[in-house]
């Protein structure tokens, strides 16, 4: 019985970790589409991806780290941290990565003929 209840609790413990690295691409996704529109910062990123983890919740994605990279033709959302634990074994620690990237939008006033 304690064996079943260990291989139960290694399932939920791997859907906590595969719904923090969704988490964690939203997050990231949100981030660059803040920060790659015509005019932002990469300020402008990190300050969406502040608020979406705000709503999210602070527990959902642990000791999480966030770096935005913006040059003049691209921006790139990198997002690294823990999942929690659902396990009380201080050896399992589940990284969580995740990396969006894409061009900085240029409005063109006029079509290219």
């Amino acid at each position: 019985m304690p064996l079943l209840l260990v291989l139960i609790l290694l399932v939920v413990q791997f859907a906590v970790w595969a719904h923090a690295v969704h988490l964690a691409q939203a997050t990231a996704a949100e981030a660059l589409s803040a920060a790659r529109v015509d005019g932002a910062t990469a300020a402008d990123g990190r300050a969406r991806a502040e608020a979406v983890r705000a709503q999210i919740g602070p527990h959902a994605l642990g000791d999480a780290s966030i770096t935005i990279t913006r040059t003049a033709d691209t921006v790139t959302v990198q997002i690294h941290g823990t999942a929690p634990r659902v396990l009380p074994a201080p050896f399992l620690h589940l990284p969580v990565r995740a990396r969006a990237a894409g061009p900085v939008e240029r409005f063109h006033p006029h079509p290219p003929p």
